[in-house]
């Protein structure tokens, strides 16, 4: 892309296209065979060279064979932006947008190319996207600020037509055009060389477990009835000294009540099926890892049952070691479905990832088994 096309929104593609290596390998199912690996290595060599053409041959041979394949798309996004085919380049990332909606770097992208064309607007609505998707991106962040500034130049503009006498906008106007024109001096800088991708994964931290309600104190018995004066006699006996109420020593204790109690226990046996899902996976123990997904699991992307279970066990067995973690669940349970939202925490020795994950569950003949998964939700 030139300098010019970078004077009013900073270039972060080679940012994104960093993130984007681990984001969409989640999304595939946390990542690809080795083939597949060098397979992205071979394209992003010739796009360090600038040899794009090349790049772009290799990506469209290799997305013949794999057309879902979001890593390899961004990529040939990123190429075609390269070779100022911006129209071919939107339509990569808009369908990367609708395919993926979990990874922020399209939206980002897609700015870049709206912003560049004048379509300020349209790079707001992608920017906005980008961060409802990774409220942590600060890329996208620094371009939403850098959009903002060039609408409310315009708007200026705009207003000084209408009243060329309106002051305030003047000096307004002429603040915003001189941070533009900042901005526009760091953006001319030749981006430095692109590191290799690294594999990993970096997301928000969770947010803290709500702190539990403190215990009520207890309430203090009832301070005994008064005993009623007696009537004087001629010679008055000494007042009582005042009794201390006792507490009774052994207190009945309270019973939860019965629908609360099968509530906790039914989301008791909906963590004990994630977290076991969680312990097949670790130990590669694939066939207990199946058995967690019920009979009528909606496999990703349409794919058969047959077909994705071939897939998990290659992808699971023999990768050496693996480490899954669930960390702070969230639990609703409706009927016989319950949704799970956590933070799952992936340690393997090709890939770190921590990545927010949902869960459907179903109870099927008294056992909670997965209807449904989903990755960034």
């Amino acid at each position: 892309m030139t300098v010019t096309t970078r004077r009013m929104i900073k270039l972060r593609l080679r940012l994104a296209l960093n993130k984007t290596v681990a984001l969409s390998g989640l999304l595939a199912a946390l990542f690809a065979p080795p083939v597949f690996a060098d397979e992205y290595g071979d394209v992003t060599k010739f796009m360090r060279a600038g040899q794009y053409t090349e790049a772009l041959s290799r990506a469209d041979a290799f997305l013949a064979r794999n057309p879902r394949d979001a890593q390899m798309r961004f990529f040939k996004g990123v190429i075609l932006t390269e070779q100022n085919k911006s129209s071919e380049a939107i339509a990569v990332f808009t369908k990367l947008t609708e395919d993926y909606p979990g990874l922020p770097e399209p939206y980002n992208n897609l700015a870049v190319l709206y912003a560049a064309a004048g379509q300020y607007e349209k790079a707001r609505t992608a920017l906005d996207s980008a961060i409802r998707t990774n409220p942590s991106y600060a890329t996208a962040y620094e371009n939403l600020g850098d959009v903002h500034a060039k609408l409310a130049s315009q708007a200026y503009d705009k207003a000084l037509q209408l009243d060329s006498g309106n002051a305030a906008a003047k000096s307004k106007l002429t603040l915003v055009r001189s941070l533009v024109g900042n901005m526009n001096g760091a953006s001319a800088k030749a981006p430095a060389p692109t590191p290799a991708p690294t594999v990993v994964a970096k997301a928000p931290e969770p947010a803290p477990a709500p702190a539990a309600k403190p215990a009520p104190a207890p309430v203090a018995p009832p301070a005994a009835a008064p005993v009623p004066a007696a009537k004087p006699a001629p010679a008055p006996a000494p007042a009582p000294a005042p009794q201390v109420a006792k507490a009774d020593p052994k207190p009945e204790p309270v019973k939860p009540e019965p629908k609360r109690a099968q509530q906790d226990d039914e989301r008791d046996d909906v963590l004990k099926a994630v977290n076991g899902w969680a312990r097949a996976w670790s130990s590669q123990d694939v066939k207990s890892y199946l058995n967690y997904y019920g009979s009528d699991f909606q496999a990703p992307n349409g794919q058969a049952r047959k077909a994705w279970e071939e897939d998990r066990r290659a992808r699971i067995v023999g990768k050496g070691s693996i480490s899954v973690k669930v960390e702070s669940p969230q639990v609703s349970i409706n009927g016989n479905t319950a949704t799970v939202k956590f933070r799952q925490v992936y340690i393997s020795d090709r890939l770190t990832a921590n990545t927010r994950k949902t869960l459907v569950l179903a109870k099927q003949g008294g056992r909670w088994q997965i209807k449904q998964e989903t990755t960034g939700s």
